[in-house]
């Protein structure tokens, strides 16, 4: 180690969490990071999966209604996922840098306080601005749809689901305040528990004969269930784990120093709705070829969706343990895992690959039965099978960032990869080139790969010593 890390890093100990011994084999010390983050993958894949049916849950819920009711609950998720939810898990993933670091550091009184800080922050948000687009949405819905009824519609789905806003930021921000304290299993207990009670009472409140409330059921039923997950989540840590990082509720170091962690949260934001929206354009732009290209694209989001829950929970593990080493000041851990971090990726990449390309004829014909759109469905699904190649890797890099608290390097390279290449060049491919549906995913694909080498040369250009010095003056004394 050079002289610059050795007076940085003076003072460094072990804290439970464990650090790595530099002395000890390189190939040994990567096999127990492989350990350690392989330990956390089961229960944050469940937990993240689970989550994702709780918009499922509404969706069928309404579908039993009639295809109104279904359109109008998509749209108004799809709003709600936009506005609120991304917001709120882009705005969380400071905490992925200032809780973890902080624990590691053996600061654990500042777990709870940057837990509280960050939460205030995302309910002053929710008050304004969200909660008044959310009231007023149909007036831009309007626009969006041709049908004025649907708007509305979808606008007292969203005006609903403001009684479940608070609980659901709560749940996110608490999810990192255990994970910091290496506690990932208990999102999972949470959900296992509030799943079942979302499909009851999306019976109850939605169909059920005497107490059903038709369509408006289905937001309360899910703003209910967000309420039941955020009690849960209390009472984990209440009676089972995770109070040693609470010190009580301190109103005063909550509302201070709001900059710093904004500095962190914002660009997280930037890095969620920038591959979000990017998506959603990308979807937009299949309606231009028709009906059939639609429902293909709309088969490719979903195994889309479902194939990026295995890298993004590893990117949690990853995140949590590089900020661990980042607050212990321990370079060699840090590298170990980011070098753990990269095998996992490629790993990743390529069962994803393998279980979309070889499997696409199956899975398309889960989700239709008409032959035009199982052929434009099986091509379509083979560029997103290439899409994983890169976009695992690229998912697994943006959690050391997250890690190392860098998330204003993610945001700008997410902005430059994905609006200056990936969609100009889908666009260009697509319609000018008539490449079709194809085009679009080529151009995306291109814009992933560079994103994924881009973040690989800031992750491999990283500055140890430096990001851990940034780490100590980001953190209350």
């Amino acid at each position: 180690m050079i002289d610059s890390e050795q007076t940085l890093l003076a003072g460094v100990h072990d804290h439970e969490y464990g650090s790595i011994d530099a002395n000890k084999h390189a190939a040994i010390s990567a096999r127990e990071e492989i350990a350690v983050v392989s330990k956390s993958l089961a229960p944050l894949v469940l937990t993240f999966f689970l989550q994702y049916l709780m918009s499922v849950i509404s969706i069928y819920a309404t579908g039993k209604l009639g295809p109104q009711e279904l359109a109008a609950a998509s749209l108004a998720l799809c709003s709600f996922n936009i506005t609120g939810l991304s917001v709120y898990q882009g705005m969380a993933t400071c905490l992925d840098s200032f809780c973890s670091q902080a624990y590691g550091a053996g600061k654990h009184s500042l777990v709870g306080v940057y837990f509280q800080r960050c939460s205030l922050m995302m309910l002053a948000l929710t008050i304004f601005p969200l909660c008044p687009i959310w009231w007023f949405s149909g007036s831009a819905l309007k626009y969006m749809v041709p049908d004025e009824e649907l708007a509305i519609m979808s606008q007292s789905f969203l005006r609903t689901m403001i009684l479940g806003a608070p609980a659901l930021l709560l749940f996110e921000t608490g999810k990192r305040f255990l994970q910091a304290q290496h506690i990932f299993n208990a999102g999972t207990y949470v959900l296992v528990i509030a799943v079942p009670i979302s499909f009851l009472l999306n019976w109850i409140l939605v169909w059920h004969p005497v107490y059903g409330l038709g369509f408006i059921g289905a937001p309360l039923a899910t703003s209910i269930s967000y309420w039941v997950m955020c009690l849960l989540m209390l009472l984990y840590v209440v009676f089972v784990d995770g109070k040693k990082c609470w010190g009580g509720f301190d109103a005063r170091k909550a509302c201070q120093n709001w900059s710093l962690m904004l500095a962190l949260a914002l660009p997280g934001v930037i890095m969620v709705e920038a591959e979000y929206l990017a998506f959603e354009v990308l979807t937009i732009l299949a309606a231009s070829f028709g009906t059939l290209a639609l429902a293909a694209q709309s088969i490719a989001s979903n195994i889309g969706s479902l194939s990026f829950q295995l890298p993004f929970a590893v990117s949690v593990a990853v995140s949590t343990r590089v900020g661990h080493f980042v607050g212990k000041k321990d370079v060699f851990g840090a590298r170990t895992v980011t070098r753990v971090a990269f095998v996992f990726g490629c790993v990743i990449s390529l069962f994803n690959f393998s279980w979309i390309f070889f499997s696409k004829k199956l899975l398309v014909a889960i989700f239709t039965s008409d032959s035009e759109v199982m052929l434009i469905g099986t091509k379509v699904l083979t560029m997103v099978a290439i899409n994983q190649l890169a976009d695992a890797i690229n998912v697994l890099e943006a959690g050391i960032l997250r890690g190392q608290g860098r998330q204003k390097i993610g945001s700008n390279v997410n902005l430059v990869c994905y609006y200056i290449i990936a969609l100009p060049l889908a666009y260009v491919l697509a319609f000018p080139m008539n490449f079709g549906l194809i085009g679009l995913w080529a151009g995306l694909i291109v814009g992933v790969a560079a994103l994924a080498i881009a973040e690989l040369v800031c992750v491999y250009k990283s500055k140890w010593p430096q990001i851990m010095l940034d780490s100590e003056s980001r953190h209350d004394h």
